[in-house]
């Protein structure tokens, strides 16, 4: 495994070097902003003894709060993407930050806080010149314990579409990469302990009180000013440069064929057009976070399935077929968005039961199941227990109660199957593991899963921009059948093939790509 997981790094550097800057950028960001805000309130409340106890309540309950379930509450405000990671981030850097400056400066000896007060020092000069230089160490110690907490922590912007190393991490958990994902934990470690150890060489240098010491300091200092702003400068430039192309923000679902369809659509865009295209892969709770982003102008386009449009965006009840398409797509057209592109392939719901569980009760149709469910336990993404169309109506319509049920992200779930974990499983009929998995497909003899045939959603507003994008992607019309999807999903979590070429080489077989 460490074998594969550096033969990785060394073929992707580019993609990880990326992923690495990324995430550079969005935890120091972050933690700049909690340095100066936790710094400020940390003082005040030294200052002001009787806003200690209510501020750090007030900030100790916000560290409470799961990250999972503060981007959930940040995203109707902020959108999706690195500003709400940023503000995420910040919150949780608040804490160590505060508190640090707070027990530093309060801890400070009362006798030199007087000493200093006998001497004339006013109220400013003695925080100045005496509380915060002896509070430092304090200070400096709670710095470094937040900046290697929002390293670490910062893996989980990738869950939003923000950038970072967690695009890695949760890219190699949905596609069955254990080395991508020990690749991407790795890199996040090593950032850290790199941060860690400058800081500390840099709380060494501070302490160091002799006149060439201090002078050193401060060339090292304006040195570092200097590099930070040239790094600043060519990360913002080049955006900005006259004449540079439009961008087109395609996101993707946390599955497997959704990245080979993200990166179809930039080969294919970027081909044909003059436009870039950026990917936001695997953007976490799926349509629940991309469509969102898409009505607010994060995204530009992305790939969708009707079925989930019309249960999840419309809101629509009853079981969607394609003959509402048109009802469909009208909808989504008071919302600024139109589908264009449908690739031919559909990719629905299903049930799927271990073999040895369904030989044991003779399992072959959804209604056989409903009259064991009590003694099985079923497996399913998130989302599915929260969908219009999902779980509870799936019980209702079968009469079924299952003994219990597991969250499973979607590139573990086989592994749950096979371990025991669970004894039925909420599938895809593209999954890429199904064909072989020690599991038995049921029939859906009610017929509750609706169709979900899957195509573009792309703004309105981006199609009379760059009508050329149209023709783009009616190219895709009818490329994709469903084994081919499954045969794209299988390279790609079982033989270890990178979606970018699996995507590439579906194209150029189809003469679609040069």
């Amino acid at each position: 495994m460490l074998v594969q997981m550096f033969d990785l790094l060394a073929t992707r550097r580019d993609f990880f070097v990326g992923l690495l800057l990324e995430h550079v950028q969005i935890s120091l960001v972050s933690i700049a902003i909690a340095i100066v805000v936790g710094g400020i309130a940390g003082i005040l409340i030294s200052e002001f003894q009787r806003a200690a106890k209510p501020t750090l309540a007030v900030v100790n309950f916000l560290y409470t709060i799961p990250s999972i379930s503060m981007l959930g509450f940040l995203i109707p405000f902020s959108g999706v993407g690195d500003a709400t990671a940023v503000i995420a981030l910040t919150i949780y850097a608040l804490l160590p930050m505060v508190r640090a400056t707070h027990t530093g400066i309060t801890n400070v000896d009362p006798s030199i806080l007087e000493a200093a007060r006998g001497m004339g020092g006013t109220r400013m000069q003695t925080l100045l010149r005496v509380r915060l230089p002896l509070a430092l160490p304090v200070i400096m110690s709670g710095i470094r314990n937040m900046v290697v907490m929002t390293i670490a922590l910062a893996g989980i912007a990738s869950f939003i579409g923000a950038g970072g190393l967690g695009v890695a991490i949760y890219r190699g958990i949905t596609t069955n990469n254990a080395a991508m994902t020990m690749a991407g934990s790795l890199l996040i470690a090593v950032l850290a302990l790199v941060v860690d150890f400058v800081l500390g060489f840099v709380e060494k240098r501070m302490g160091m009180r002799s006149k060439a010491a201090k002078r050193t300091n401060r060339r090292l200092a304006v040195g570092a000013l200097v590099a930070c702003g040239v790094a600043a400068a060519c990360a913002v430039v080049p955006g900005m440069v006259a004449g540079a192309p439009a961008t087109i923000n395609v996101a993707t679902k946390p599955m497997t064929e959704q990245y080979i369809m993200g990166n179809m659509l930039k080969d294919l865009i970027e081909q044909d057009t003059n436009l870039k295209v950026k990917v936001t892969q695997g953007v976490g709770s799926g349509t629940s976070n991309i469509e969102p982003a898409m009505e607010s102008g994060d995204f530009d386009l992305y790939p969708e399935y009707t079925g989930t449009g019309w249960a999840m965006v419309l809101k629509k009840g009853g079981t969607y077929s394609e003959d509402e398409f048109g009802q469909l797509k009208a909808g989504y057209r008071k919302k600024g968005l139109g589908w264009v592109g449908m690739y031919g392939f559909g990719n629905t719901y299903g049930i799927a039961v271990r073999s040895d569980v369904a030989k044991r009760y003779g399992i072959k149709t959804y209604s056989d199941l409903a009259k064991v469910t009590d003694r099985l336990k079923l497996g399913a993404e998130a989302d599915f227990f929260e969908r219009a169309d999902g779980y509870d109506a799936l019980c209702k319509a079968y009469g079924m109660r299952f003994g219990s049920t597991m969250q499973l992200d979607i590139g573990l779930k086989y592994d749950a199957l096979e371990q025991g974990s669970v004894d039925a499983l909420i599938i895809f009929t593209t999954d890429g593991k199904l064909s072989h998995a020690n599991a038995t497909v049921l029939k859906d003899d009610k017929g509750f899963f609706p169709s979900y045939e899957c195509g573009n959603v792309v703004r309105t507003k981006v199609l009379e921009q760059h009508p050329e994008l149209r023709a783009v992607l009616k190219k895709l019309d009818g490329t994709i059948t469903e084994s081919d999807m499954a045969r794209m999903n299988y390279q790609v979590e079982e033989k270890g093939e990178d979606p970018e070429d699996v995507a590439r080489e579906y194209l150029r077989a189809k003469g679609l790509l040069k």
